[in-house]
């Protein structure tokens, strides 16, 4: 392939495709607990830990990728998913699951998701990278289409053990030679910009302690915080819901369906939208689609309902995956751009436990749903008082600055 930017993009979101089990871990649950003989409640410790391992490592892949390129990362990552699957194919207690598939699998994720994008958008110009952002993120969205019912029938014909070590090695197999492909642009290369601009802020980069001393920094990780918090909720509780109206499983199992396809569709359509209006445009119409849907579920007592709430929720979640790296790289430029992002992301690794805080202070389900509606109108308002990061003057303060101090 000549076109190297449409093969770094494509090779990206073979990757995603490939290690994006997390989205199908309730398929697992039930076989898990009867191998492990405990009861299916406890089986989501695996998921929590991987959840946060993903996050956690995803920041110290982030500094590493930054300073060694995306192949080497890429291809440690992949390579912990796929051992990690392998050895979750061995373990006798939720103990040893929680260390391969909370610690090794989602330490692997971590370090495979954060090279993708990244990588991607240096090859791309200024006006595309809200669409390849959408676009890699949305290939880990996108794999439970294909893993949910491939999971299902290997646990069928061979077990669930035996289905970990046939999803690690094939992971392993394909994962491993698209890694290798993975490099950033070299050394003085411009990526076929619209117009040939002299002098830009956007050429400009900020390092993470640079970034930390800016208000929009805590501006985005509030946002980001709130309303991912909101998307986890939400998808959360679609079960319950579902089960709640009487939804036979053939029709539960179509809301996850359709709740990957939103997911994926949103990111895709949300780099794209992004890129045409602004960023902050499109965050607030994402949060006013969540208020009004986190609103919505109050009322649900039906499946069709249910399902349009689904798609909204689903899509406006997914979306915010497309928007956030790319205002990321257009605020601190891109060659810091794994660690800067890398700290953002913590807003998505706390955004769990702020969801059960705020459903514990809520005190019931329809409080919660009002309360995040409240919070979305509320970072509706912050996102229209973010203004770019005017990365020319930070460094120019820091220079008379310096000059201060050596007078």
């Amino acid at each position: 392939m000549t076109n190297k930017p449409l093969q770094i993009l494509l090779t990206g979101i073979g990757i995603n495709l490939t290690i994006g089990i997390l989205y199908v871990w309730g398929i697992f649950t039930v076989p898990l607990a009867e191998a492990l003989n405990v009861v299916v409640e406890n089986v989501v410790s695996p998921y929590k830990i991987s959840v946060f391992t993903f996050a956690t490592c995803l920041l110290i892949a982030g500094i590493l990728q930054d300073k060694i390129g995306p192949r080497k990362v890429a291809m440690l990552g992949v390579s912990l998913v796929g051992f990690g699957l392998i050895a979750s194919g061995y373990t006798t207690t939720l103990a040893e699951l929680e260390f391969t598939f909370g610690g090794i699998v989602g330490a692997g994720m971590g370090f495979a998701y954060a090279c993708i994008s990244p990588s991607a958008m240096k090859w791309w110009p200024e006006d595309k990278k809200g669409l390849v952002s959408g676009l890699t993120a949305g290939g880990f969205a996108l794999a439970s289409v294909y893993l949910a019912p491939l999971s299902t029938s290997l646990i069928d014909s061979y077990g669930i053990y035996d289905t970990f070590k046939i999803l690690g090695a094939g992971l392993l197999a394909i994962a491993i030679p698209c890694a290798s492909l993975l490099v950033d642009p070299p050394t003085g290369y411009i990526a076929a910009p619209l117009e040939v601009k002299a002098v830009s802020s956007d050429n400009i980069n900020l390092n993470w302690q640079q970034m930390l001393k800016t208000p929009q920094f805590y501006q985005l990780w509030i946002m980001f915080m709130v309303s991912s918090a909101a998307g986890i909720m939400l998808i959360g509780s679609v079960g319950s819901i579902s089960k709640s109206i009487g939804l036979t499983s053939d029709k539960i199992a179509f809301g996850v369906v359709l709740l990957a396809i939103f997911n994926t569709g949103g990111r895709v359509v949300g780099g794209l939208i992004s890129d045409r209006i602004g960023r902050v445009n499109t965050l607030a119409l994402i949060y006013m689609l969540q208020a009004g849907n986190m609103a919505f579920f109050t009322i649900i007592t039906t499946q069709i309902p249910l399902m349009v709430g689904i798609a909204v929720g689903a899509m406006s979640y997914g979306a915010l995956f497309s928007v956030f790296p790319p205002m990321t790289a257009d605020n601190y430029g891109l060659k810091n751009y794994g660690t800067n992002f890398g700290i953002l992301y913590s807003a998505w690794g706390v955004s769990g436990f702020f969801g059960s805080f705020l459903a514990t202070v809520a005190g019931s389900t329809n409080n919660t749903y009002f309360a995040f509606s409240a919070l979305l109108v509320t970072v509706t308002v912050i996102a229209f008082f973010t203004k770019p990061v005017d990365k020319a003057a930070i460094l120019g303060e820091e220079v008379n600055q310096l000059k201060v101090v050596k007078a």
